[in-house]
This record gives structure tokens, C-alpha cells and sequence, in this order.
């Protein structure tokens, strides 16, 4: 056979770069998208942020998409809720109203899904900033050391044993480990070393310095039974017999992991006592601190900015998009204009992405409001009744009744969080798997969990219920539940089993 050239008219699928940029900005977070923006503001010159164009305020303040500045109806997905076209100027009150025509935000204009923040009411503003300067262990330890007249020998190797400790408070290396890390010219003695330590141990918090738990608990123990003796010789009634911190000490030395398991009749008989004085020490010991060191750890707070709001206005839901959510940017029109002047120029191409950027976002939150809107409509039970009355919810329901692919829901409830009266949820909270009742019907995943929860949290402590005992109780009002399935929902909810929950009160 000889090798010929050959014409062929086919048809395949294709992602185009507005596609590309449509899935992405659909599937990200409000915070990634956040970023996207910025990154696009400062690569694209058509591109400008509302604080940068101070003299269209009075557009922008009829809400997010007046930023648009040459916004069209949106294509593709969410064509049921497309916006009306526009190619200059900002949305006017007609628009609006438009927008909620389908009864979905009623008339108040701040239940437009584009209402600018500046109309929400006070009592609305659930966000505050809050700025705190936790100070750090090692610099709360180094202030104290600074206040004790020591010597510059002993100053120094407690700061080096204050540099050893975990955020916890405890020395993870032994004395011999930090003597063999010193160097030999120092001649350290391990005696000096011991008094440093019990210096260190001394310093607030009470605990520090530790090596182990028990150790740390010890030394609080000890603290807190000279406090008592102090008050008691101040002429104050003791709190604490002395049987009772002496049984408190045997525990904490050598019966630790029984206390742990909860095997109180073992622990009487291990550490002795009657069941009062074990009462009394069990109430001491849980009064204590195993992590005196993490109050003062670092922590990073993380803030979850809702991407709608879901409120009750006269007797029904209603949803909106949340104005924090939405990025306000717009295209500078003087640029653009510009641009229109000179067709052909290389800049034509970053006006075209400019726009393209615009409507993928419009409608990634015309995306977002339909699908918001199609989950509160099926879980008004829960925004009513809690938990309890979650109705079972796959993602295909919602998929068939917006028309739109299951791969597009699953990436508008990732990352997603609705803020209702109940808390903040992720959207895929609100899906669960069905689990049938033996009268026919159906039962979501979260609401056995919070039935469980339920029946755990009313249980008597002294005799708390099994796994077996909730798989009969749920058997009784008709949701027929195997005890492993009970099992992996308590754990779930980080609840552990009857007999860590066992309790002497």
C-alpha cells in the first residue's frame, strides 16, 4: 500500500478556554476565588476593582453585577435564571424586581440576590474581625526567667530547657539527650541540669516542664494541695480531705490507664478507697490540666464567608447571594472604549478574557443561588426541626430537577456554606444517603446521627447505653439500623463507646 493524503469531516467535543475557566471558577471557593480575581486584576488592565473607580460608586451601589460594566445574559448552565442583558451601565430597580419575579426573594429589595451590603440591616453583620495577640510559651516562660535572680550560668541552661519544650509544655528530650547535645567545653553536670528543670517547673503555668503525663499532672496535684493547705491555715475550711488527695496521687502515679479506660471497680480495687473518696479523686483529677502549655499555642483561625444567606421572611425561606461573597469588579470603560477605537489591536484579546471572566462569574453564582435555592425548598424540615427532620438527598434529585449535570452539583457543594439560623453548613451537609423505614418510607443519615446523639446525650451516666441498646430503640420507632451502622455514626460524631462513657456521678 501506498501512503496518500486523505480529507475527513468529524465532529469531536472540545474544553475551550471560557469552558476551562467556567469549571474552575465553579468548583473553587469564595476565598480561591478571591485570589483568582486578584491575580486577573493584576494582569488585566481591563480589569478594575470597585475602590478603584471611586466615581461610578453610585452604579456599584445597586449591586454586584452593576461591577460588570458591559455584563450580558449568561450561556450555557443556569439559563433559567440569565440576567437581562446589559451592556453599560448598572442594574436599575425594573431589573431588579425582575430578577425576583419568580417568587424565590419576594420584593424587599434586600433579598435581591445582588443587593449591595450596604442595605443589609445592622443586626445582619455577624463578621467581625477580631485580632488577638496570643503570646507564645517560650516568651511568657523567658519573661518569668527574667525576673529570677540567677546566675548567667543557670539563666542559660534554663532557657535552653525552655527551647526544648513542646507546644504542649512537656520536655520531649531526657537529661542525659540535652547534656550530649551540649558541648563538652561547657561542662554541663547532669545535677544541674535536674536543678534547672525543678526551677522550670516552678514557672507558670503549673506543669511545665513535664516529661510525661503523669508527671505534669503530679505537679499540678501538688500546687493545687498547697494552695489548699495555705487557704486552710488562713483559718478557710479545706475543700479536700487528705485520704482523698493521697488516693488522687496513687492514680495519677500507677493507676493512670485504668482511670483512662473508665474500669472504675478495678481502679477501687487497685488504689483502695471507698466509693465516695474515688468519687472525690476522680472530681480532683479531671479538674487538672494534661496540656498546660497549649493555652498559650498559636492558632490559626479560619473564616468561612458564606456563599448565600438563608433567611425566614414572612413564614417562608428565602435565600440570597451574600454581597461578601461577591467579587466587585467591572471593566474600566475608559479602556475599553480605547480598545473599541483601535479593533485589531493586540489588547483585543484581554478585553474579550476581561468579559469572559465577568459572565463566568455571573454565572457561577446564578449556578450556585439555583442549587441553594433547590436544597432549602427540600430542607425546610431541618431549617424548621433540626437534624432530625433532614429528609434523605442525593445529589442526582437536585441534578434532575435543575437540569444540570451530577458532576456540576458535585462541584457547586464543594467548598460551598450556606448561613442560616441554624449555623453555617457546607452544601453537602444537607445531602445524606436513604436509609428505608420499616413503615416504608425513608430516613436520612443525618437524621439517625442526631437521634443518636440524642439518645446518647440523655443516657445515665452511671449505666450508659450500648450500641445494642440503640440499635433496639431505633428498631422500636421503625428505623431498622444493623449495630455496626449505629457503631460508625457514633464515631462519626467523635462519640466514644459505653464504656469510656461510664461515669461515678
Amino acid at each position: 500500500m501506498k501512503p496518500a493524503l486523505q480529507l475527513k469531516i468529524s465532529q469531536h467535543l472540545s474544553l475551550t478556554p471560557r469552558l476551562q475557566q467556567s469549571i474552575r471558577l465553579l468548583q473553587i471557593s469564595t476565598l480561591e476565588l478571591k485570589q483568582e480575581i486578584e491575580n486577573y486584576l493584576n494582569e488585566n488592565p481591563f480589569l478594575e476593582s470597585e475602590d478603584e473607580a471611586p466615581e461610578n460608586f453610585a452604579n456599584a451601589a445597586a449591586g454586584p453585577a452593576a461591577v460588570y460594566g458591559e455584563s450580558q445574559a449568561v450561556e450555557g448552565e443556569g439559563a433559567g435564571n440569565e440576567m437581562p442583558r446589559e451592556e453599560q451601565g448598572s442594574l436599575s430597580a425594573d431589573r431588579e424586581e425582575a430578577w425576583a419575579g419568580d417568587g424565590t426573594y419576594g420584593e424587599e429589595p434586600w433579598l435581591s440576590p445582588y443587593a449591595s451590603s450596604g442595605t443589609d440591616d445592622d443586626d445582619d453583620r455577624d463578621f467581625q474581625e477580631i485580632q488577638a495577640a496570643a503570646s507564645k510559651l517560650t516568651d511568657h516562660l523567658s519573661w518569668q526567667l527574667g525576673l529570677m535572680p540567677l546566675s548567667d550560668r543557670d539563666r542559660i541552661l534554663m532557657q535552653i530547657l525552655i527551647e526544648s519544650l513542646d507546644e504542649d509544655g512537656y520536655l520531649t528530650l531526657s537529661l542525659e539527650e540535652l547534656e550530649q547535645m551540649l558541648p563538652d567545653e561547657v561542662g554541663v553536670e547532669p545535677e544541674e541540669l535536674r536543678a534547672a528543670l525543678g526551677l522550670l517547673q516552678n514557672l507558670d503555668p503549673v506543669g511545665i516542664g513535664a516529661r510525661n503525663v503523669q508527671e505534669c499532672l503530679s505537679l499540678q496535684l501538688a500546687a493545687r494541695r498547697a494552695e489548699e493547705q495555705a487557704a486552710s491555715a488562713r483559718g478557710e475550711n479545706a475543700k479536700v480531705q487528705e485520704y482523698v488527695w493521697d488516693l488522687a496521687k496513687r492514680i495519677i502515679s500507677s493507676h493512670l490507664e485504668e482511670l483512662a479506660a473508665r474500669d472504675f471497680p478495678l481502679l477501687k480495687k487497685l488504689a483502695g478507697g471507698d466509693e465516695e473518696a474515688l468519687h472525690a479523686a476522680h472530681r480532683l483529677i479531671l479538674s487538672l490540666n494534661p496540656h498546660p502549655g497549649a493555652q498559650y499555642a498559636a492558632l490559626e483561625a479560619r473564616y468561612i464567608t458564606p456563599d448565600v444567606i438563608v433567611k425566614k421572611i414572612h413564614g417562608e425561606w428565602r435565600v440570597q447571594i451574600n454581597p461578601a461573597a461577591y467579587p466587585r469588579v467591572r471593566i474600566n470603560r475608559l479602556y475599553a472604549d480605547i480598545c473599541a477605537k483601535h479593533r485589531g489591536s493586540e489588547l483585543s484579546g484581554q478585553l474579550q478574557e476581561a468579559r469572559w471572566l465577568l459572565k463566568n462569574v455571573q454565572q457561577r453564582f446564578d449556578t450556585i443561588i439555583r442549587v441553594a435555592q433547590e436544597i432549602v425548598r427540600r430542607q425546610r424540615g431541618f431549617l424548621d426541626y433540626g437534624e432530625v427532620a433532614m429528609r434523605p438527598l442525593i445529589m442526582r434529585e437536585i441534578a434532575e430537577t435543575l437540569d444540570l449535570h451530577e458532576s456540576t452539583i458535585s462541584r457547586v457543594t464543594t467548598q460551598k456554606y450556606m448561613a442560616t439560623p441554624r449555623g453555617i453548613f457546607e452544601f453537602k451537609y444537607f445531602f445524606g444517603a436513604h436509609l428505608a423505614t420499616s413503615l416504608g418510607g425513608a430516613c436520612s443519615a443525618t437524621a439517625i446521627r442526631a437521634l443518636i446523639k440524642q439518645l446518647i446525650a440523655a443516657e445515665n451516666k452511671q449505666k450508659p447505653i450500648s450500641d445494642n441498646k440503640i440499635t433496639e430503640i431505633l428498631g422500636q420507632q421503625g428505623i431498622p439500623v444493623a449495630r455496626r451502622t449505629v457503631a460508625k455514626y457514633r464515631e462519626m460524631l467523635n462519640i466514644p463507646p459505653a464504656n469510656l462513657r461510664k461515669s461515678l456521678s
